[in-house]
């Protein structure tokens, strides 16, 4: 079936202000900002912009294909995505600019963003969902414990720096993690910007909580906000949401569901099915139980032990990880033995109760089924 890359060669030769900006181009600017473009894309408050032809030639200048492809995170295809769209009539002299790309290992955040300036005078300010580094994935645990991350900060400061408040229209969007940081960022944003927002764009990212949901601003952005997940999404199900949500059909099956490049095209938009999959509504019910039994004090003595043993482990990225002989692994399973007593008992605990949970969830859902 078609992606991103086939709709391209269907819509790419038609100018926005030609053929206007759809759902479709929203994936493929969530997308771009995983390119490394430090060095190439003015960064933020430097003024100035790059069209994307140039900022695509001068990557490849710096990058060769082997290299990319060596790349663990599935987030490098986005690097082959910019080469054809610079190729296109419709995106090659899309202007990028104010471009930000931060890793604050004391904050234990990491944050991007890019804004690009369309034929049509509009901008689509996007957000970079979690890149290599367990520094990124773990913002995306913290989440589940605190009312506002780093990140979520840092994108509301984004927006409000690279958005003058005039007539120009603006759309938000990411995928991952950087569809939560689009909604917080359009919900938080000046009030002065927000009358500019069009729409904001989460693909498959995860929710917020319910502080953040029951708000009223979040309510006043809610009929903007546009959802979308994959069948088997887990990312995008995680923590809590209010409205609709779009389920996007793919060409994998399972986790490999999150990466954008498998969501099926059709035409200018995607290819949608009624429900997320049983898997994925029997994982959202468990670790929504499981989360919620947990006070804030316990989601982050977790969260802080898991991380603490990686960070013990020498592990610093998700290549790291990948990189794991058996003989590496067995030693970090040994530093979750040699942390403190307390911290052991805290993640036998909570790992305990996932698995009840999960059972306690399979059994009921079964015995549903048996009354029907």
């Amino acid at each position: 079936m078609a992606n991103m890359m086939d709709y391209l060669l269907w819509r790419g030769d038609l100018l926005f202000g030609e053929a206007g900006f759809n759902e479709v181009d929203n994936l493929i600017f969530s997308e771009l900002v995983y390119v490394d473009f430090g060095g190439i894309v003015p960064k933020q408050g430097e003024g100035g912009s790059i069209l994307l032809k140039d900022a695509s030639a001068a990557f490849f200048m710096r990058h060769t294909d082997e290299e990319i492809q060596a790349k663990v995170s599935s987030t490098k295809a986005a690097a082959f995505l910019m080469r054809e769209m610079a190729k296109t009539k419709r995106f090659k002299n899309v202007k990028l600019s104010n471009y930000v790309d931060q890793v604050d290992f004391n904050e234990q955040s990491q944050f991007c963003a890019v804004t690009a300036e369309l034929d049509d005078g509009s901008l689509f300010v996007a957000y970079s969902g979690t890149d290599n580094t367990i520094v990124g994935w773990r913002e995306n645990f913290n989440m589940s414990f605190l009312s506002e991350t780093p990140g979520q900060l840092k994108a509301v400061e984004y927006l409000n720096s690279v958005v003058q408040p005039c007539k120009r229209h603006i759309r938000l969007g990411g995928h991952s993690k950087g569809g939560n940081l689009a909604v917080y960022a359009a919900v938080y944003g000046k009030q002065s910007i927000k009358g500019q927002i069009l729409a904001v764009y989460s693909n498959d990212g995860p929710g917020f909580t319910d502080t953040m949901i029951e708000s009223g601003a979040y309510r006043h952005m809610l009929p903007k906000i546009h959802t979308l997940v994959p069948e088997d999404s887990i990312v995008g199900m995680l923590l809590e949401r209010s409205g609709p949500y779009r389920v996007v059909k793919s060409s994998r099956t399972g986790p490999v569901q999150h990466d954008a490049m498998t969501w099926e095209v059709l035409g200018n938009s995607f290819v949608y099915v009624d429900t997320v999959a049983k898997g994925s509504i029997l994982l959202d019910k468990t670790l929504k139980a499981w989360v919620g039994k947990m006070d804030k004090g316990q989601r982050e003595a977790f969260v802080d032990t898991l991380f603490s043993i990686l960070e013990e482990g020498d592990i610093h990225t998700i290549d790291d990880l990948a990189d794991l002989d058996l003989k590496k692994f067995v030693g970090l399973c040994k530093l979750g033995s040699v942390i403190e007593r307390q911290n052991q008992a805290v993640i036998k605990k909570t790992l305990k109760a996932l698995f009840e949970e999960s059972n306690r969830t399979i059994k009921d859902s079964i015995a549903i089924k048996k009354r029907k």
